[in-house]
């Protein structure tokens, strides 16, 4: 497991933070994201929403060091982000998987970035496509995999580099239903076993609340924060049990108020 949080420090904090992007052309200053604080603390599954255009993955960006805040300060285990850092790693919608290297290749590209030794690289590699589900691929290329496998691939080459926090941006929405919870599964039951800090966007209310310890609620654009939810539900390593619990339906119905998903023709 990675470095520790010192005790009482979140593992990730936005504190103030705006969000603008200049003019360019015609086009006039758009401020994605309004004094946004929130902190989430080593451990936490917390799940981000909001309409379109919100700011959700801005904030991402910033989180992962990718972006600088126009106002306010983003710290990860205390230390200001002021650039890429190795406590932070990204999942994307999309696998970006290198279609030249091996699956195993891809898994240990960061421990490669980082000097680590390729024995320790391999074994490293070969552990997490097995907790993955993917023992037996790695010598597989990505365009012999699935969907999902692919998808799994990303998780562990997410995990080798042995982050604090997981940036997640719809890591699952380009999924069929049942290959999704099979990865919400494996996901819950990864972040328990590791000990890791998730922040994860998705448009999926059920998803929210079947991974999530928080769900925070945001504005349309300019976003800020207008709600925070617990989820009062056992099982957090257990997302299809979850999915069961009878209050599902009652958190989504609220979740679909503060979104006034009830007046939109389109509900996501």
């Amino acid at each position: 497991m990675g470095e520790a949080v010192k005790a009482g420090v979140p593992a990730i904090e936005f504190i103030g933070v705006d969000k603008r992007f200049p003019a360019r052309g015609k086009a006039p200053e758009v401020l994605a994201a309004r004094d946004v604080n929130l902190a989430i603390q080593p451990g936490e599954v917390v799940s981000l929403i909001g309409p379109s255009g919100c700011g959700k993955s801005t904030l991402l960006n910033m989180g992962a060091g990718l972006a600088r805040p126009s106002a306010g300060t983003v710290r990860v285990a205390g230390e200001v982000v002021t650039g890429p850092n190795k406590h932070v790693a990204f999942m994307l919608q999309k696998d970006l998987l290198m279609p030249w290297r091996t699956i195993a290749e891809n898994v240990a590209f960061g421990l490669e970035l980082r000097g680590v030794a390729a024995a320790e690289r391999r074994a490293i590699a070969e552990r997490l496509l097995a907790q993955c589900h993917l023992q037996g691929f790695g010598e597989n290329y990505p365009h012999q995999l699935s969907g999902g496998m692919r998808q799994r691939a990303a998780l562990a080459r997410t995990l080798a580099v042995d982050p604090l926090v997981l940036l997640m941006d719809e890591p699952f929405s380009a999924l069929d239903a049942q290959t999704k919870m099979i990865l919400q599964q494996d996901l819950a039951r990864t972040v328990a076993k590791e000990g890791k800090t998730v922040l994860f966007i998705t448009h999926d209310l059920t998803e929210a609340v079947a991974l999530s310890d928080r769900i925070l609620v945001m504005s349309e654009r300019p976003g800020t924060l207008i709600e925070e939810i617990t989820v009062a539900i056992a099982d957090r390593d257990n997302p299809m049990q979850r999915r069961k619990h009878p209050a599902v339906g009652d958190y989504v119905s609220r979740l679909m108020d503060l979104l006034k998903l009830d007046a939109q023709t389109e509900v996501h």
